[in-house]
């Protein structure tokens, strides 16, 4: 882009991979430029670690998709023992991607899903994996969706209301990825009983570092 050009109103984190919108304001305020990061990667500093810290080698394996599900288990201990833990993710974006979905109770895996897209985008993935999630859970059980997009959390939690009550309309145009949105929001006020909850990405949680590693499966059965 060069200097002058009309800046786009969405843009692509190269953190997350996250859609998010570009204010009016900076537009106006900075023809020609176009952040690279969303505002919640760029207040949690780079990837949601400190500045200057390292990442293990095992952690960048998991981050990179070279960890299987058995291999996660084997590696990984910390966060939440129960809940439903879902993933997705395009390489590159867009392009191919998958989408992963495990529900576990007291760190005892429950029921599990899968499934890749030849052409698609990390958005599409990590709502595909939300669906998903949510249809794991038989009707009246208690627990919490977690996904480590803050994008599609957010979208549900707080935009989603808004946006059905305009029509499915945003300031900006029209919601992106309608079909999925609408998909998943129909299931979050269809069952109260499940609470969606946005948690980090990377930082060795054990469950999400397994849906991480569902979510890239078709990577590695590729490469076999």
């Amino acid at each position: 882009m060069t200097k002058g050009d009309p800046v786009a109103a969405t843009a692509t984190c190269s953190e997350c991979g996250a859609e998010f919108d570009v204010p009016e304001q900076l537009r106006e305020r900075y023809p020609g430029w176009t952040p690279t990061r969303c505002r919640d990667c760029h207040a949690s500093g780079r990837s949601g670690r400190p500045r200057g810290a390292r990442r293990s080698t095992t952690r960048r394996g998991a981050a990179e998709g070279q960890l299987t599900p058995d291999e996660v288990l084997e590696t990984f201990t910390d966060g939440p023992l129960s809940g439903v833990f879902t993933d997705g993710s395009a390489d590159p974006n867009p392009g191919p991607g998958g989408w992963g979905a495990v529900y576990v109770r007291d760190d005892e895996i429950i029921d599990q899903a899968h499934g890749h897209d030849p052409d698609t985008t990390n958005n599409r993935m990590e709502l595909t994996a939300l669906i998903a999630g949510y249809d794991l859970v038989p009707e009246g059980e208690v627990t919490t969706v977690y996904s480590d997009s803050n994008y599609c959390v957010k979208m549900i939690n707080e935009w989603a209301d808004v946006w059905a009550r305009n029509n499915w309309r945003r300031k900006a145009g029209p919601v992106k990825n309608l079909d999925l949105v609408q998909a998943l929001y129909e299931r979050a006020r269809a069952r109260p009983e499940l609470t969606l909850r946005w948690i980090r990405a990377h930082d060795g949680s054990r469950w999400n570092e397994y849906a991480d590693a569902l979510s890239v499966a078709y990577r590695r059965d590729r490469r076999r």
